[in-house]
């Protein structure tokens, strides 16, 4: 009974970020902020604290706080930047899953060709989704069709 209520929920939420996107990436953003925001203040007050006995350590700490600062308060407010973010991410996985491809294919082990073609097919996918996620209005739509899928499988699953 509780594995019905679940997925009734996850296609419902699927449904409503599928007609409201941004209600689907604003909430991911925010979140993914803050977790940078506290990471950043974090690096600042190790790189304050270690200046006076390893400079070098100390100096590189304040930098990469104060730009871990302006990442999390751009995820917060801008939520473009999450989907540009989430956009190279998709598009380094498509690439890589590409490689993997190509590699399988060309090792020509036992299973070596489905596995290979599933992964050029995955990566080209990949490399499609991350041109459309940079526009956060697709990504919403995406987060939604997960939650959907989710909801569908859960609710039909033994």
């Amino acid at each position: 009974m509780q594995r019905i209520g679940s997925a009734l929920v996850l296609i419902v939420l699927g449904l409503i970020i599928i007609a409201f996107p941004l209600l689907g990436v604003i909430p991911f953003s925010v979140l993914t902020g803050l977790a940078i925001l506290f990471l950043g203040v974090g690096l600042l007050a190790v790189g304050i604290t270690s200046i006076g006995g390893n400079k070098g350590l100390g100096i590189a700490s304040l930098i990469l706080g104060i730009l871990a600062i302006i990442l999390g308060l751009g995820f917060i407010f801008i939520p473009s930047w999450f989907s540009f973010a989430a956009a190279i991410f998709v598009f380094i996985a498509g690439i890589l899953l590409i490689i993997a491809g190509i590699a399988a294919l060309a090792s020509r082990i036992e299973g070596g060709l489905y596995g290979g073609l599933i992964s050029l097919i995955m990566g080209i996918i990949y490399i499609i989704v991350a041109i459309y996620i940079k526009n956060p209005v697709y990504l919403g739509i995406l987060i939604g069709i997960w939650l959907l899928i989710t909801g569908i499988l859960t609710l039909f699953q033994d």
